[in-house]
This record gives structure tokens, sequence and C-alpha cells, in this order.
């Protein structure tokens, strides 16, 4: 048991040797567009939220 434990860190090491990790900027850059593609989103879905609202008080609920 401990013999495939030990060989399986083994493997896991290997294979995480062969990734290509982003360098710090890249990462940065990665956060800084996710977090403006969410805020976008989220005033584009709360400006929906608005106008539906304003739409459905005005002709529907008098």
């Amino acid at each position: 048991m401990a013999n495939k434990t030990t060989d399986f860190f083994k493997e896991a090491k290997a294979e995480l040797l062969k990734v290509n990790w982003p360098t710090k900027q890249q990462t940065i850059n990665y956060t800084l567009l996710v977090i403006g593609i969410s805020i976008a989103i989220a005033i584009f879905l709360g400006g929906l939220d608005y106008f539906f609202s304003y739409i459905l008080k005005t002709f529907v609920i008098k």
C-alpha cells in the first residue's frame, strides 16, 4: 500500500512539472479580465431587471 502511494505522488509530481504554468502577469491579466466581464454582465442583467420591472409596474400593475 505504501509503495503505491509513493508511486502515485512521484507520478503526480512528474505530471505537474509538465504543466505550462502562467506567469504572474498573465494570471493578473486573466483575473482582471474575469472581474471586468463579471461586472459588465452584472450591469447588463441589472439593467434588464430594472427595465422589465419598470415595464411591469408601468403597464401591468397600475
